[in-house]
């Protein structure tokens, strides 16, 4: 998980609505997340050739009110995965912004190196985002940057008819490693688009590793 701090403004468009942007000390961030899909099931059926696979995507935070319960979410600029069905179902039925491009993955927790790598095949060229693990694994304070950006537990995609699909993430919390030499190759204004060139042409803000588990995601509620 790097994470880039932005102009508010950068995103102001892309926010679903009944959401506002949600803020870490005032300060506004973007995440580019690379991850593994593992043993993946939909309505309780496994897909064959579907299960385990690779996603790496550009996101940002936000938040909704109800009840007064505060809901932090995500919100995905765009999601990287390398399965041609998979980006046509999300972007038909969901209207996210998938794009099915050659993936790998290169995991050395375990070694010496303890060096993480997403790679993505772009216009011929390999990108990757990559990071390398620094000291021990910790449960991050609640009121931590680390937990901000792991403990969105709410996802909101924006609809063509201008309402907001919202959709509830379930996981426990987890731990995190520190990350150094953080990698981000990436040709930003062809995949991300111009404007975020200047934040993600430079050196993230912070960077770090996340244990993970196993996730439920529930069935999506309009919001209109």
């Amino acid at each position: 998980m790097a994470n880039y701090e932005v102009d508010p403004i950068l995103l102001r468009a892309l926010v679903p609505n009944g959401t506002e942007l949600d803020l870490w000390s005032g300060r506004c961030f973007v995440s580019v997340v690379g991850f593994q899909f593992l043993h993946t099931r939909v309505l309780g059926v496994s897909v064959p050739f579907h299960r385990d696979f690779e996603e790496v995507n550009l996101r940002f935070y936000v938040k909704r009110i109800v009840d007064g319960e505060t809901r932090r979410g995500v919100v995905f600029v765009k999601e990287i995965v390398p399965r041609r069905l998979l980006a046509w179902v999300a972007n038909a039925v969901y209207n996210e912004k998938y794009v099915a491009l050659p993936m790998s993955h290169d995991d050395r927790i375990a070694d010496a190196s303890r060096r993480v790598v997403y790679s993505w095949r772009q216009d011929r060229e390999w990108s990757r985002i990559a990071v390398t693990l620094e000291g021990e694994a910790y449960l991050p304070g609640v009121a931590s940057e680390e937990a901000f950006i792991t403990e969105h537990y709410w996802g909101y995609t924006a609809q063509r008819d201008g309402s907001t699909l919202e959709y509830q993430v379930e996981h426990p919390r987890w731990n995190v490693w520190k990350a150094v030499n953080t990698e981000f190759v990436c040709d930003v204004a062809s995949l991300y688009g111009q404007a975020f060139v200047p934040f993600l042409n430079r050196a993230p803000s912070s960077c770090f590793v996340a244990d993970g588990s196993e996730i439920v995601v529930r069935r999506g509620v309009r919001l209109t």
